[in-house]
């Protein structure tokens, strides 16, 4: 009977972290024709938890609708675009959030990825939110270097735990994502 009070509170004090990612909007770097879109569009499509993607060839922008409970991976997004030929110039990612509190340079598990809250304050999110990929090839070069610059957290340059991060469930070499609301 202790065994399953125990599975339930820790049942109920994870479900908040259950967040479910949606859908995100990428900016592309380097496309210079319809054809260059079209690359990028089919590449997403392939990946096992895209729904539907939308291309806006003027501004280089796509809008991707995730599947419901498919465990969606930035990574494979950023690989996607990359072996089109083309580089991720920004990403945010939407989720819908039920009572998870963030405090700045805190990590955070969410689905199967860590996040790790810069710039954000304490806050508790809730409903729909968007988040900002800040990691080094989900943005420009020019734009990494000056948040790089204004935010000294070792995992940026890398985008990996470092051992002091050990207290907080994360394996030193442990992927970690870096995000802004």
């Amino acid at each position: 009977m202790k065994k399953v009070l125990i599975l339930i509170v820790m049942v109920l004090l994870l479900q908040p972290l259950q967040a479910q990612f949606s859908k995100a909007s990428l900016q592309a770097t380097g496309l210079t024709c319809a054809m260059c879109s079209n690359a990028i569009n089919k590449a997403l499509q392939e990946l096992p938890f895209v729904e539907s993607v939308k291309s806006d060839i003027k501004n280089s922008s796509f809008s991707i609708v995730f599947k419901q409970d498919k465990p969606v991976n930035l990574d494979a997004i950023r690989d996607a675009v990359e072996e089109a030929g083309f580089f991720v110039g920004g990403l945010r990612v939407t989720g819908t959030f039920s009572e998870l509190g963030i405090r700045p340079e805190t990590c955070v598990k969410i689905g199967n990825a860590w996040f790790l809250f810069l710039k954000t304050g304490n806050r508790v999110l809730n409903g729909e939110v968007t988040l900002r990929v800040l990691d080094k090839s989900f943005l420009t070069a020019k734009e990494f270097k000056k948040i790089s610059a204004s935010v000294p957290v070792p995992s940026l340059q890398t985008g990996k735990a470092d051992a002091s991060r050990s207290g907080e469930g994360l394996k030193e070499g442990e992927r970690i994502f870096h995000v802004t609301i």
